[in-house]
């Protein structure tokens, strides 16, 4: 099982995040696609940090491990990254199986 230290963050938001390095395809209109780099992810959302030429509200459908298709709206954009709030929750025993593949692609990258 993945061992990781989630993010500590000042804000209000109350989902743990977990840092991550894992590049992803998402379609962003009918048969178009982008490659992504997902920095950190919960089960409620996530943050990329890839620049991507969107406004908030903006709907985006993410390809994850063991979760599968999942869309997620933009709630913020920053100095370059972004934050989205998925249209589920993804259940805890998916998230613990996503995060450990997730882990393991980042892993088998650097090698």
């Amino acid at each position: 099982m993945t061992t990781i230290s989630p993010e500590t963050s000042p804000d209000s938001r109350r989902a743990t995040r977990f840092s991550v390095d894992f590049e992803t395809i998402c379609e962003f209109h009918p048969n178009q696609e982008m490659t992504v780099r997902i920095a950190n992810i919960s089960a409620n959302g996530m943050m990329l940090a890839d620049p991507v030429d969107m406004v908030k509200g903006d709907r985006l459908t993410f390809r994850l491990p063991v979760a599968g298709r999942i869309e997620a709206y933009l709630m913020w954009s920053h100095e370059g990254r972004h934050g989205f709030k998925f249209e589920r929750v993804i259940r805890e025993p998916d998230f613990v199986a996503m995060l450990d593949k997730m882990n393991s692609a980042s892993r088998s990258a650097t090698n």
